[in-house]
């Protein structure tokens, strides 16, 4: 479906984006994989072996609480809202 011509002249991220994605999808979902912070990081992107289930990133640990608060208090941004 094609979006909301006011919706995408409000996003953020240019073409190039999406346009990433569609080339290469795994690459793209890795990249953005790595701007977390991975205590283990990943090796394997997608585990498609027993389909219909998928495993993303499966041998990786990660801690969701961290990348979402506590990286960014670390930073310096504790007093920021």
């Amino acid at each position: 479906f094609a979006p909301d011509p006011a919706f995408v002249a409000d996003r953020v991220a240019g073409p190039e984006l999406s346009e990433r994605a569609a080339e290469d999808r795994l690459g793209y979902w890795a990249d953005r994989a790595r701007e977390l912070h991975w205590h283990t990081p990943f090796q394997t992107v997608l585990d498609w072996s027993n389909p219909p289930f998928a495993k993303w990133f499966a041998d990786g640990t990660l801690n969701v609480a961290y990348n979402c608060l506590d990286r960014h208090v670390l930073a310096g941004n504790g007093d920021r809202v």
